[in-house]
């Protein structure tokens, strides 16, 4: 054993990255789940083993500990989303995991095993037990930061924040509005309103424990919230309760984004996200000619892409990180599943009625 410690000893000296050597790792089989085809995920996804290779120079391996079911991930098996993948092709986008082995001497990154990491790159496909990325795919995570908060970190708060960011130029006071509030980017709207000291206004569907719902978001600092039925005869903002929203956030569209509309201020601005009711959205030709409204939309795909390498990327992680290391932003309501329990977890996703608001998250 002296002998052994002597010689990490002399070849950590002669290293430049001494405590970064590189670590070789037993043979593993990863468990993946890969479809060949679009269709329901139930019906086309199938769990595989494969042996994982040792990392080369630049990579590293890492478990996986964490890795969500998201719309966008089920809407890519069903053929509707706009990327479509090489087959076969691996499911999922997001996830955290810990790096288990180093390739080559270590010199060319940062991390070192231990460290906890989330792929950053889109398109990756994340479900799976352990897998070989890029060193530069990947940003290393807090250790204080939890799994169901770190594996969901890259989608749904940035999708929000970038959405709160770059639009209007929101103050304290200010309100926002959106629909589909309990979906998981909506509760972290709401958390990230509440720490800029930003009224946010959340709709959601009508359903039997709407109460219930109500209470939550709230907990969460919505500072109301109202069925679709209720945001057609609202006088929160006639009334002066609150002011009215200068921002609107539409992941449903059709009458639900119509509604939204017609609460803005003047030259207010609607970001539209998703589309979960599949139905356009419609603009009366008065809002744009006498109130001036914008309406936009935003894919945090394309963002992260075009900003890879800037400087605002890190700024919005650095502000995200701390926020929930102060407990200002919880992941979204969710549940721990065991990967081979993928078929329940991708059926139990969506409902009829569009996507529920508990996350599934795969655990490994």
């Amino acid at each position: 054993m002296a002998q052994l410690v002597r010689q990490l000893r002399k070849a950590a000296a002669g290293s430049a990255h001494p405590f970064q050597l590189s670590v070789r790792h037993m043979s593993v089989m990863a468990k993946v789940l890969r479809y060949g085809e679009f269709g329901e995920p139930a019906k086309v996804l199938q769990l595989q083993e494969e042996s994982v290779p040792d990392p080369k120079q630049g990579e590293v391996l890492i478990k996986t500990l964490g890795a969500p079911i998201n719309p966008a991930d089920i809407n890519t098996i069903q053929g509707k989303y706009p990327v479509k993948p090489t087959f076969p092709a691996v499911g999922g986008n997001e996830c955290v995991g810990e790096v288990v082995a180093i390739g080559g001497d270590g010199s060319s990154n940062s991390l070192k095993v231990g460290d906890r990491v989330v792929p950053f790159a889109t398109g990756l496909g994340t479900w799976r037990s352990h897998a070989i990325y890029a060193a530069n795919q990947l940003m290393k995570v807090p250790a204080s930061v939890g799994v169901p908060e770190a594996a969901t970190i890259t989608v749904n708060p940035c999708t929000g924040y970038r959405m709160l960011k770059d639009f209007v130029a929101l103050k304290p006071g200010d309100t926002v509005i959106q629909n589909g509030a309990n979906s998981a980017c909506g509760q972290a709207i709401i958390q990230l309103c509440r720490a800029w000291n930003v009224e946010c206004v959340g709709v959601v569907r009508d359903r039997p424990e709407f109460a219930q719902l109500k209470d939550h978001l709230k907990g969460l600092g919505a500072a109301e919230i109202l069925t679709e039925e209720e945001l057609r005869t609202t006088k929160l903002f006639k009334d002066g309760i609150f002011r009215r929203p200068r921002l609107a956030l539409n992941c449903v569209g059709g009458k639900s984004a119509l509604e939204l509309a017609r609460q803005l201020d003047q030259a207010g601005v609607m970001v539209t996200y998703g589309g979960m009711s599949r139905e356009p959205v419609t603009v009366p030709t008065a809002s744009l000619i006498f109130k001036d409204l914008r309406f936009v939309g935003f894919w945090m795909t394309r963002w992260t892409k075009e900003y890879a390498a800037s400087p605002l990327r890190s700024e919005m992680f650095n502000e995200l990180f701390g926020l929930i290391d102060r407990g200002a932003l919880k992941a979204p309501a969710h549940e721990m599943i065991p990967f081979e329990e993928y078929s329940a977890a991708v059926t139990n996703a969506l409902n009829i009625q569009g996507f529920v608001g508990k996350k599934y998250i795969f655990r490994f």
